[in-house]
This record gives structure tokens, C-alpha cells and sequence, in this order.
């Protein structure tokens, strides 16, 4: 028996005084985080919330398989939230698709959400109207006109069944007590409510592909109004990521189970207090990246030089080459060779120990480069 099977589905219950000590550290660590980032300034705001939504994008597609270019994605948030960054790449329809969906549950995330909110959310996951190689139903609830929905694994003739989800007659209905719960101003707190829902779209399962991305968006939309503001610090989905076994795991006991959904929340709780723990790490990297600009920012001669270290500050993928220069910049070899000695001799490059035929390059840390410049 699924969970959805249950005669008081969907009355989940769960057990205050087990979650309560951890949704408390929660909290605590939701307003010092807000509370450090407010003080950081307008900018460096902005820059942490651009790499965070990134980190989502990127994480929460991965979760079902699919990778997307994290600069595509980078690029596709920076434009659609009006920031200047230089050196911004053209990005696919999958991928600007998938951003206004993050970026609409999150920036507008007081907003009502209604059927037509989520069809639009699902348009724009499959402009093309395809999952991969396969025509999909976009923009409507599934019809199960192949079968029942169920989440399988494993090789052909040797599937698994981790969960079946509501016949497809049952989706408006169950749609509809769902979203009327949402618009609730029931006394729940917003973290747990997140939780739910998360839970109970996915056990829904209303589309024929993407609900865990939109269930995802969802719980989004909720700790966005814990938080009250519609910067997101902190990344939900790529803790997932980290644990999808067990967030796989735990998803299936819980729609095997009752409708006591204590351990469910137990985990998303934990899980969402090692995302705001992890967020140490995206700060890190703003705040090294703004104290870079404000050292080097005069030594940079060009537009060349201002987008390739912005790359490589941003993580660049392989090793910077000089022929990988010249290609992202679109310059000759000579001209890249030039900009890079420039930078050597500034003390912002250093060649790499490897060298040999491909002599390959990286970024000298700033304590590094005070170093070289007082000798």
C-alpha cells in the first residue's frame, strides 16, 4: 500500500517535539546567514545570490540526469536579473526555461500558485515538448495512456518499482486539495511546510516528467518566505544532490509508509541545515572574488583579461591553456600569449608545475601575489 492509498490521505501527521530541536537550529542558522549577507552590501548581495541560484539550477537538473553548462546557466540568471557581468554566453531554451521557473518560484514567491503557474513551469522545463528523445504531455496533467506512473530502475525485463503514483483521473482532484492547503495561512511553520509539499507534489507526481524539479521549486518558494527575502543564500537542491541515496531512500519508505511523516521531515530538516552549513563555501568565493577585483582591478588592461579571470574565478573547467584563451576570446595566439605574460608579470598568473607542450596556467592567490609584489 503507497501512501496515497491510505482513507486519510493527505492528513499527514508527524511528531512536533522530535523535529522541533532541529528546525530550532535551523532557524537560528537561517537568520545569522540573512543577517551576514545583509550586511555584505548591494553587490556582493547580488553575486552570492547569482552563484547560489546557479548552484539550484544546475544541482536540481542533475538530481534527474540531465547536465546542464553551468556558464549557460550563470549567464541565462545574470541577464534575467538585470546584472552587468561581462563575458556572458549565449544559453540554450532548456536552460533559460529552467532558470525563469527558479527564478519566478523564487523572486515571486508571495505569489499565488495556481494550475496555471505549474503548466507554465512545465512549458517552459520541455519548450520542445520532449523529455530527451521522447514526446511528452506539456503543460497539462498526465493521462498514464502508457501505464500507470511509477519511478522504476534498473535494466529492461529486470525493472524495480520504488512507487506508483494516483491513477490520472485522480490528478485534478488531488492537485486541487493541494493547492488549496498552499494558499493556507495555517499555523505551520514555513520550513515544514516546505517539507510537505515537497513530499506531496512528488507523491502526486501530476506530469508525465519534471515533477521533481517543480517539487523542488516548490519547497523553494517556501523557504524563500521563511526567509522573507527573494535572494536565495543557500542551496537547497545541491545538498540533495550530495545525498540523493538517501534522499531517493527516504522518499521511498515514506510513500511506502503511513501518513505519519516524522522521519520525511526529520531528513529534509537535517539536509537543509547542511545547506545553509555549506553556504560558508559560496560566500567564500564571493567574498574572494571581490577581494581579488579590489586588488587587481587597475592591473587589468583589457576586456580579454577581465573575462578570463572572471572565468577562472568562477571555476574553470580543465586547464587554461593558451590556445583556450585565444579560442574563448576569440584572439590570436600571439595576443593571448601577450595577455597571459602581462598577467605573469603582475603577479596574477603563474604557469602551472606541469608545463611541457601545453603549458597551462592558474590564478596566484591573493596572500601569494602580496608576497611576490614586496620582494
Amino acid at each position: 500500500m503507497y501512501i496515497h492509498q491510505h482513507d486519510n490521505w493527505p492528513n499527514f501527521t508527524w511528531d512536533s517535539e522530535k523535529l522541533l530541536p532541529i528546525l530550532g537550529e535551523v532557524r537560528s542558522l537561517q537568520g545569522k546567514l540573512v543577517g551576514s549577507m545583509e550586511s555584505l552590501g548591494f553587490e556582493l548581495q547580488n553575486e552570492a545570490n547569482l552563484e547560489t541560484l546557479t548552484l539550484d539550477v544546475t544541482k536540481s537538473t542533475e538530481i534527474e540526469g540531465e547536465i546542464l553548462n553551468p556558464e549557460q546557466v550563470r549567464s541565462s540568471i545574470a541577464r534575467r536579473l538585470g546584472m552587468d557581468i561581462s563575458g556572458l554566453i549565449p544559453s540554450d531554451r532548456n536552460v533559460d526555461g529552467v532558470v525563469d521557473m527558479m527564478i519566478d518560484a523564487t523572486q515571486n514567491f508571495d505569489e499565488p500558485l495556481t494550475k496555471q503557474r505549474l503548466f507554465d513551469w512545465h512549458f517552459a522545463l520541455f519548450p520542445t515538448g520532449r523529455s530527451g528523445m521522447n514526446k511528452i504531455i506539456v503543460g497539462k496533467w498526465r493521462d498514464d495512456s502508457t501505464g500507470p506512473m511509477q519511478v522504476v530502475s534498473g535494466a529492461i525485463g529486470k525493472e524495480k518499482v520504488h512507487y506508483q503514483a494516483p491513477e490520472a483521473l485522480q490528478v485534478e482532484q488531488e492537485i486541487s486539495e493541494f493547492l488549496k492547503w498552499f494558499s493556507e495561512k495555517e499555523n505551520i511553520d514555513l520550513v515544514i511546510k516546505a517539507g510537505i509539499a515537497h513530499l506531496w507534489f512528488v507523491t502526486i507526481h501530476p506530469f508525465e516528467d519534471g515533477n521533481g524539479r517543480i517539487a523542488r521549486a516548490i519547497a523553494d518558494m517556501f523557504l524563500a518566505r521563511a526567509d522573507g527575502i527573494a535572494q536565495r543564500f543557500y542551496s537547497m537542491s545541491s545538498q540533495i544532490h550530495q545525498e540523493r541515496k538517501e534522499y531517493y531512500n527516504i522518499l521511498e519508505k515514506t510513500q511506502k509508509g503511513d501518513l505519519d511523516i516524522t522521519q520525511w521531515l526529520k531528513w529534509f530538516l537535517n539536509c537543509l541545515m547542511n545547506a545553509l552549513t555549506s553556504s560558508d563555501k559560496v560566500l567564500g568565493k564571493v567574498l574572494y572574488k571581490h577581494k581579488f577585483w579590489i586588488k587587481n582591478a587597475l592591473k587589468i588592461q583589457n576586456d580579454r583579461q577581465k573575462i578570463m579571470m572572471n572565468k577562472l574565478l568562477d571555476g574553470f573547467d580543465g586547464k587554461l591553456t593558451s590556445s583556450k584563451w585565444a579560442k574563448i576570446t576569440k584572439c590570436s595566439p600571439d595576443t593571448a600569449l601577450r595577455d597571459i605574460q602581462d598577467l605573469i608579470n603582475k603577479h596574477i598568473l603563474s604557469k602551472t608545475e606541469s608545463g611541457g607542450r601545453s603549458t597551462s596556467y592558474k590564478l596566484v592567490k591573493i596572500d601569494e601575489s602580496d608576497e611576490s609584489a614586496s620582494r
